[in-house]
């Protein structure tokens, strides 16, 4: 028994005396060790308030920055459509210089050629008009502009639109439709419509106008005044003229007087329809002959309307020789 207990009280004490000394030396460190204040290593000169408003700065500063190129841009996006712009200004005058030049040129090789062929381009008179021409003087002149007036009926087709009533052209036509009516001598009806078909006088409508002195004074009166709406396209009287008038009996002539066509409308469309309505005979000729005359109204105003005098001579150039009959362009308001 007594063995025992010292073993044990060995035990205890041994295991005391380290945790005795592990834990003084803890202390004893603790004491020995000298405590002091933290140290500053360094000190920052800038503060965190002073590099945010620097940032902001420079911020600012890029977004002025980017206000200036973007009106550089904007001002460089402007002269390039100025440019763009001017580009298709010079093409558009390009193109009225070249039309001009070709369509002069073309004259210039047609004129001898027109002038011709007015003998083989006239109607052959019939036994009536051999008639009515036997008993009257003929004029000196048998060609109003070198279009032939020798048919039975006469049609005038007119373009009533701004351009050509506002301006000298009006004057200038009615003086052409009277020489006309001067040169034949006696028909046996006139009919008076504008390029969209309405007739000048609605009483007859659908019907010739009696060739009388009378008459042809007052066509020419109403005609001072007569200013119904217009397309500027003659299709629609030319149209109207043949399915109304058109018959195997009468020597019908149209006369188209007009200053231009409008950009919008179809030379090719019109010559077509024109062709499916006045169609050949057995021998070869149109139901009815049909001339034109245009009138230089537009060249007096702005180049960039000009384009469609061009158009009109073209178009009324094609559809007279199509059609058997001339066209004549003046070149001036006397």
């Amino acid at each position: 028994m007594r063995r025992k207990n010292r073993e044990t009280d060995s035990f205890t004490v041994s295991f005391l005396d380290v945790a005795s000394c592990g834990f003084g030396a803890m202390i004893i460190l603790l004491m020995i060790t000298k405590s002091q204040a933290p140290i500053t290593l360094e000190f920052s000169e800038v503060t965190p308030q002073a590099t945010v408003s620097e940032l902001q700065e420079e911020l600012f500063a890029i977004r002025g920055e980017t206000r200036i190129l973007n009106r550089e841009l904007n001002a460089k996006q402007e002269q390039l459509s100025a440019l763009d712009e001017r580009i298709a200004r010079l093409r558009r005058d390009l193109n009225d210089v070249q039309g001009r030049y070709e369509a002069t040129a073309q004259l210039s090789e047609e004129n001898s050629e027109e002038y011709g062929q007015l003998a083989i381009a006239r109607q052959s008179l019939t036994e009536e008009m051999q008639r009515l021409l036997a008993n009257t003087v003929a004029p000196e002149n048998n060609a109003i502009g070198g279009v032939p007036v020798d048919s039975e009926y006469i049609i005038f087709v007119i373009d009533t639109s701004g351009s050509m009533f506002n301006n000298p052209s009006w004057g200038k036509m009615l003086g052409v439709i009277d020489d006309t009516l001067n040169v034949y001598p006696e028909v046996k009806g006139i009919q008076v419509m504008n390029d969209m078909g309405d007739y000048m006088f609605d009483s007859y409508r659908g019907d010739w106008i009696p060739d009388t002195p009378g008459r042809r004074t007052q066509i020419l009166n109403t005609l001072r005044s007569w200013n119904p709406y217009s397309n500027s396209s003659p299709v629609e009287g030319v149209t109207r003229a043949i399915n109304t008038f058109y018959s195997p009996d009468r020597k019908i002539s149209i006369y188209v007087l007009g200053d231009d066509f409008q950009p919008g409308g179809s030379i090719e469309e019109v010559l077509n329809t024109i062709d499916r309505i006045n169609v050949e005979d057995a021998d070869g000729n149109r139901l009815v002959r049909i001339h034109g005359i245009g009138f230089p109204t537009i060249f007096a105003g702005p180049q960039r309307f000009q384009q469609s005098v061009y158009r009109y001579s073209t178009l009324m150039r094609e559809m007279t020789q199509r059609n058997g009959g001339t066209f004549v362009g003046l070149n001036d308001f006397r």
